[in-house]
């Protein structure tokens, strides 16, 4: 946010931060905004300043400094390209259908796409509203991509709807199960030979 040549408070940042970056990254708390600007002050990648503000207690507002754009610039070209990270919590309790009727989980689908929709629209409004500022052009560019990723989630989540039915009919037809309703294991431990990633040889 302070590469983008304004002053801001912890406050402001952690707000333009729900605005943009959360769509398609993560959004850091108050306090943790607060406790990073400590640390890059101590580094010297950013510096702060109190203003004046109308007679009310006065403000620390931040900027980022030579050597923190450097810093920057060299962690967003040089670091590793990384696999995203999916933390998908309506994937995980659709993994545990067993434990639940089908019904249960198309409700929980159909408000994961309730809320996909309005994700893609609060994207959709925050690229727009960045056309009047050409130094975001990058970051419109991400909150049309956000935009697009949801609307893409929608239709994944919409062919789940179809699949819960299938997934049912097979775990009530062949599942054999305990006294507690729960899968007995025709082979135990076959997801152990799941084979390992190349890598890991």
């Amino acid at each position: 946010m302070l590469s983008f040549g304004e002053e801001l408070t912890g406050n402001d940042l952690k707000k333009w931060a729900d605005w943009s970056i959360g769509f398609f990254y993560w959004s850091p708390s108050v306090s943790q905004v607060y406790a990073e600007l400590k640390k890059l002050e101590e580094h010297s990648l950013v510096t702060s300043r109190k203003v004046a503000d109308g007679g009310v207690r006065g403000r620390r507002v931040y900027a980022i400094t030579e050597r923190g754009v450097e810093a920057l610039r060299s962690w967003s070209s040089r670091d590793e390209v990384d696999m995203p990270v999916l933390k998908h919590g309506v994937m995980l309790r659709l993994y545990m259908g067993h434990l639940h009727d089908p019904e249960e989980l198309k409700r929980i689908v159909r408000a994961h796409v309730d809320n996909l929709r309005d994700a893609a629209e609060r994207a959709a409004q925050h690229a727009e509203h960045s056309e009047g500022e050409p130094g975001w052009a990058f970051s419109q560019m991400s909150l049309r991509w956000a935009k697009r990723y949801y609307e893409a989630e929608i239709t994944l989540a919409e062919e789940l709807l179809d699949e819960i039915d299938a997934a049912a009919a097979r775990f009530a037809e062949s599942a054999e199960r305990d006294p507690l309703g729960l899968p007995v294991p025709r082979d135990p431990g076959a997801w152990r030979s799941v084979p390992e990633d190349s890598e890991q040889g």
